[in-house]
């Protein structure tokens, strides 16, 4: 979501389009990423906590149905939309599943699969905003560097939702980043990621304002990042599921709120 919120900084929402910003929304969260993440479960048939998720209920023949029904929805509704914003979207569900399906399975592949996620997840998530509410991406640097920025904060979060996983993606033998880097290197990999991403978040701002607004809505992000990474040096039980969860809600709703208010304060002021 914070990559959505994102991508509007960078779009004048009037009259004649905030309806398309609100379908892009619409298909981006309630069909789009719940395809992508329920045929990841379907395909690990995952018994341990994954996602938001503790306690999974067991996997059914149900649920690639229900895939198959938001796919088709998510598709569908782009085309009201225009024709190259459907076509990013079937892209985007069909890398999305071969980074699951056992015949393909990027999933198992440290470097490329974390390529691939951070680059659709994040660049090419903020193009897709762009798309479907302009109904075209003009490529300069204004578009270029938030949509590298997005694509930076990615690389950093994607690591750090693996890394309680490490026994059971062993276990299939998923080689993820965060396996690969181990516990001290995924955080140290993660903090890197964040600090590059804010820095050219700075660039790209260019205005004292909305810099004071970025380093005050993520300044907790950065705390609790910190206080946590240090306690699983010493103690690798805490990076478990629940400071996993805890980090990826004090990320996602601070980031998204942070790019809200940069927007608002945009709006009103510059």
């Amino acid at each position: 979501m914070p990559i959505f919120w994102f991508g509007l900084i960078n779009i004048e929402l009037n009259e004649d389009n905030w309806l398309y910003a609100f379908l892009v929304f619409i298909i981006l969260h309630l069909f789009t990423y719940p395809a992508s993440n329920g045929y990841n479960s379907y395909c690990d048939k995952d018994e341990g906590s994954i996602g938001g998720i503790e306690k999974p209920p067991i996997v059914n023949e149900y649920l690639i149905y229900l895939v198959i029904l938001f796919d088709v929805l998510a598709v569908a509704l782009s085309l009201f939309l225009n024709i190259h914003f459907a076509i990013g979207i079937l892209i985007y569900l069909l890398v999305s599943k071969a980074y699951s399906w056992p015949q393909i399975r990027i999933k198992k592949y440290p470097i490329l699969s974390t390529v691939i996620v951070t680059l659709f997840q994040g660049a090419f998530t903020y193009l897709l905003v762009f798309q479907g509410i302009e109904g075209k991406v003009v490529f300069n640097s204004q578009v270029i560097i938030p949509a590298v920025t997005g694509t930076l904060f990615l690389a950093g979060s994607y690591p750090i939702t693996q890394i309680y996983q490490h026994e059971e993606d062993a276990g299939r033998g998923d080689k993820t980043l965060s396996l690969l880097l181990g516990i001290k290197g995924t955080f140290i990999f993660a903090g890197l990621m964040f600090i590059i991403a804010s820095a050219l978040m700075c660039v790209w701002l260019n205005d004292w304002g909305s810099i004071a607004i970025y380093f005050a809505g993520t300044g907790g992000i950065g705390m609790f990042f910190t206080k946590w990474a240090l306690s699983s040096l010493k103690n690798p039980e805490a990076a478990n599921f629940k400071n996993t969860m805890r980090m990826n809600k004090i990320s996602s709703l601070s980031l998204s709120a942070t790019f809200i208010l940069i927007k608002v304060y945009t709006y009103i002021f510059l």
